[in-house]
C-alpha cells in the first residue's frame, strides 16, 4: 500500500469513520469509576461488533465484581506471516471539573478541525484510527500478519485485571510484535518511537484526628490538625533542591546511555515554549539536572491531590477529622516497584505527625520502567514507514508518562514493543477540553495502513 492510496481511501470513507469514532467516543467508560461498570460492558461490546466484520474473533474476557472486561480479538494471519498483538485501552480518565468543559465531555463536538470528547485522544481515538488503517490495508487486498487485539478497560487506574489474567492467556496473547498507540509525537511534530517508559505507583495517603470536626477556637493548639499534618508530610518527601528525600527510593537507578543521551537532547528543550503551552517554566524537579533527564530517566514523586476540611465559600473555623493527599511516582528501569513501596511506606511511617493515625490505601501501578533497543529489525522497519508518514522520518523519545501493563505484555507473550502514538501536548488528555484533531488522526491511519502490512 502506498499513502496516497490510504489517503484516498480515507476521504472516501470519512463520514462513516466519525460516525464510528463518534459513537465510540459517547460511551463514558470511566474504569476506575464502578458506578460505570455497564456503560464500560456496552463500550467493550460496541468494539467486538466493530472488529467482528473485519474478520476478527472477538469476546469480552470478564473478572469478578466491578471490574470493567478485558476485549480479546484475533484475525488470521495470510501464510507464513508473523503475529502483531495491538494493545490499547477503551477507559477514559474522569471528567472533573465539569464546569471547564466547552461542550459536553461525552458529546463528541467537531471545531476547529479537531474532536472534543473525553477519549478523543487517550486512548479510544488512537487505536481506533490505528484500526482504520487496518481496514484500508483489508480493502486493498494487502498481505497482513495475523493480528490478536487486547482492549482494557483499567489502563487509567492501574491495568490490576489485564496484570492478573495476562500469564493465564499468555498463549492467546502471545506476538511476535506488541503495537501500542498511545504516546505522542515529538514537540515538533515529527513522529516518535518511544524507547522507554516510566513505571508507576499510585496511592492515598490519610490522617486520621479527632472523632468529629472541631471547633478551632476552643480546640487549637490542643487537638492535632489532619489537614496541616497532611501538608507536612508530603513535604518530606523531597530536599530543597527538589531532590527526593526518601532514603532507598532511588537505589539501582541506571543512568542513560551515551548513545540514549545524545538522542534524547540533540533537538534541545525549549523553555519559552514549553511555558507558552502549559503556562509555567519547567523547573520542577531536582536543581541541576537537564529537563529532558528530569523528564524521562528520573523518578519522580508527584502530589496529584490535597483535600482535607472546609473547602465552600467562606469560612468554617474548624479542625477537620482528617485529611488525605493522592500521590503518585513514576519509576525508571532496575527500580523495583516493590523497594520503592517499602521504601516509601516506611518513609511515611516514620514521618506520622505525632497524635495522627496514617492510612495508606489504593496502592495500584506497581510496575517498573523500561527502556527498549534503539536499532532492533522492529525498529528499523518502524523507521521506514515512519518516513512514509511524515517525510522528515521519525525521532526517539524516552517518555516521562508510564503505560503499566507494556512491561507485563511484553513478558507475558514475548513480543517486541513497538510504541508510535501521535498525540501533542494540546490534545490536553486527563484535563477539561480533551481533544484530537483530524490532522492527527489521519496519520494514524496512515500509520496502521503501512506498519501492518510491513510487518507481516
Amino acid at each position: 500500500m502506498t499513502r496516497p492510496e490510504i489517503d484516498a481511501w480515507f476521504e472516501a470513507n470519512r463520514p462513516a469513520i466519525l460516525e464510528d469514532y463518534f459513537a465510540l467516543l459517547r460511551f463514558p467508560s470511566i474504569g476506575g469509576d464502578p458506578a460505570r461498570l455497564p456503560d464500560c460492558v456496552a463500550c467493550a461490546e460496541w468494539i467486538c461488533d466493530f472488529l467482528r466484520p473485519l474478520g476478527f474473533s472477538a469476546e469480552l474476557v470478564r473478572g469478578e465484581g466491578p471490574t470493567p472486561p478485558l476485549v480479546l480479538a484475533e484475525r488470521p494471519a495470510d501464510e507464513g506471516a508473523r503475529t502483531v498483538l495491538l494493545y490499547g485501552h477503551y477507559d477514559v480518565q474522569p471528567v472533573d471539573p465539569v464546569a471547564l468543559w466547552e461542550t459536553p465531555p461525552f458529546e463528541p463536538t467537531e471545531r476547529g478541525g479537531r474532536v472534543h470528547a473525553r477519549g478523543a485522544q487517550d486512548d479510544k481515538g488512537q487505536w481506533f484510527a490505528l484500526l482504520q488503517g487496518l481496514r484500508a490495508a483489508i480493502a486493498r487486498g494487502a498481505r497482513l500478519p495475523a493480528i490478536r487485539v487486547v482492549l482494557e478497560g483499567q489502563e487509567e487506574s492501574g491495568s490490576g485485571f489485564l496484570a492478573e489474567r495476562a500469564h493465564d492467556l499468555r498463549r492467546r496473547l502471545a506476538a511476535d510484535v506488541l503495537l501500542v498507540a498511545d504516546t505522542g509525537k515529538d514537540a515538533s511534530g515529527r513522529p516518535a518511537i518511544v524507547a522507554g517508559l516510566r513505571g508507576v505507583i499510585h496511592f492515598t495517603a490519610t490522617l486520621r484526628g479527632p472523632k468529629y470536626d472541631l471547633h478551632s477556637g476552643q480546640h487549637g493548639g490542643l487537638a492535632p490538625n489532619p489537614a496541616q499534618g497532611i501538608a507536612a508530610l508530603v513535604a518530606t518527601l523531597h530536599n530543597p533542591d527538589g531532590s527526593i528525600a526518601v532514603p532507598g527510593f532511588c537505589d539501582g537507578i541506571v543512568d542513560p546511555t551515551e548513545a540514549e543521551f545524545a538522542l534524547a537532547t540533540e533537538r534541545g528543550f525549549d523553555e519559552n515554549a514549553y511555558k507558552e503551552e502549559v503556562g509555567v517554566f519547567p523547573v520542577g524537579g531536582e536543581r541541576g539536572v537537564p529537563a529532558i533527564v528530569r523528564n524521562a530517566f528520573r523518578p519522580t514523586i508527584e502530589v496529584n491531590g490535597i483535600h482535607g476540611g472546609y473547602g465552600g465559600p467562606g469560612s468554617k473555623t474548624v479542625i477537620p477529622t482528617h485529611a488525605f493527599a493522592k500521590l503518585s511516582c513514576r519509576l525508571v528501569p532496575d527500580q523495583s516497584p516493590a523497594h520503592v513501596w517499602d521504601c516509601l511506606k516506611a518513609h511515611l511511617e516514620a514521618h506520622c505527625p505525632r497524635g495522627l493515625t496514617l492510612e495508606l490505601t489504593e496502592v495500584t501501578g506497581n510496575e517498573p520502567g523500561f527502556r527498549l533497543p534503539i536499532d532492533s529489525p522492529v525498529t528499523r522497519v518502524a523507521q521506514d514507514v515512519l518516513r512514509e508518514v511524515d517525510p522528515r522520518g521519525a525521532v526517539f523519545t524516552w517518555e516521562g508518562a508510564s503505560i503499566p501493563i507494556v512491561a507485563r505484555l511484553r513478558d507475558v507473550t514475548g513480543a517486541a514493543p513497538l510504541l508510535v502514538g501521535f498525540g501533542m501536548q494540546e490534545d490536553r488528555i486527563h484535563c477539561p477540553n480533551e481533544s484530537f484533531s483530524l490532522d492527527q488522526f489521519r496519520d494514524l491511519v496512515r500509520w496502521g495502513g503501512l506498519i501492518f502490512p510491513a510487518l507481516a
